[in-house]
């Protein structure tokens, strides 16, 4: 079934016992209907990609909302307003948002969005919520989180970031207890493509820790399923959708989000 059906219909429905491990980014930052015409921008195309995607098998939504002109924005009516219709409309599948910044949000405002919204799920870019200097601001901003019962997903880039993680929780700034990452396999490659085989050293570094954290995958490009199967052999969760490839395994145009669900879904259970 399309992901562009009325979403009413799809409301407490999946094909599959949906997979808490994966989520469906089904249009990030900064895609538009000029990329594709099933990128969702309202929050009534989002939810209904979200009900098609949990029938397909997905667990988890990584929401991003627009304004009127589709710009990606960290606005708190517009966001409550999503996660109030993902509860009623697919009450079982777990909404997750984020502050990412996108080069015009602060960190001051990233921290703003969640005190205003209070969401269960939020993901987080470790390099941008320290890139104003203030750990005092960032360090209450964790805690605080934690302290609510906000599930921090921490994004981490490059290696680097591991290790800057590694220097925040010895700081005390960022809570080391069931620690969550997202590992982003790509994003500042040229074309961002993304290599399977990049993962390893990423992973090896996380085990590290000594126990490690919780984590997931998100990926770029051709090889974006690829790098998502791997990622499940490994341990990991994973991140599919639209927010980062548009392509199915073979190389063809997906569809719609939905169909990008179905094929790794499908990948899994084989």
């Amino acid at each position: 079934m399309s992901d562009d059906a009325t979403y009413s219909s799809f409301a407490g429905m999946s094909t599959y016992t949906p997979i808490p491990a994966l989520l469906v980014a089904p249009n990030g930052a900064r895609k538009t209907k000029a990329d594709h015409p099933k990128v969702p921008v309202t929050i009534a195309e989002t939810v209904a990609v979200a009900a098609a995607c949990f029938e397909a098998g997905a667990g988890g939504l990584h929401a991003h909302v627009r304004d009127a002109e589709g710009a990606h924005v960290l606005d708190a009516g517009l966001y409550t307003e999503l996660l109030a219709e993902m509860a009623r409309v697919v009450p079982d599948m777990m909404a997750q948002i984020t502050t990412e910044a996108v080069g015009k949000y602060s960190s001051t405002e990233q921290r703003a969005i969640v005190a205003a919204v209070r969401p269960r799920h939020v993901s987080v870019g470790l390099r941008e919520m320290l890139s104003d200097g203030d750990t005092a601001a960032a360090t209450r901003f964790y805690h605080d989180a934690a302290e609510a019962g906000c599930r921090v997903q921490h994004i981490l880039y490059h290696l680097e970031d591991i290790a800057k993680m590694r220097q925040t929780i010895a700081e005390g700034i960022v809570p080391g207890d069931d620690l969550e990452v997202l590992l982003v396999l790509g994003r500042y490659t040229e074309g961002q493509q993304s290599n399977p085989a990049e993962l390893d050293e990423m992973v090896a570094a996380l085990n590290a820790y000594g126990v490690p954290p919780a984590w997931a995958l998100c990926a770029f490009g051709a090889a974006e399923t690829d790098c998502l199967i791997r990622a499940h052999k490994m341990g990991g969760k994973m991140r599919v959708g639209f927010e980062n490839s548009l392509q199915m395994r073979d190389g063809s145009i997906a569809p719609d989000n939905a169909a990008r669900v179905r094929e790794v879904v499908g990948l899994m259970r084989d």
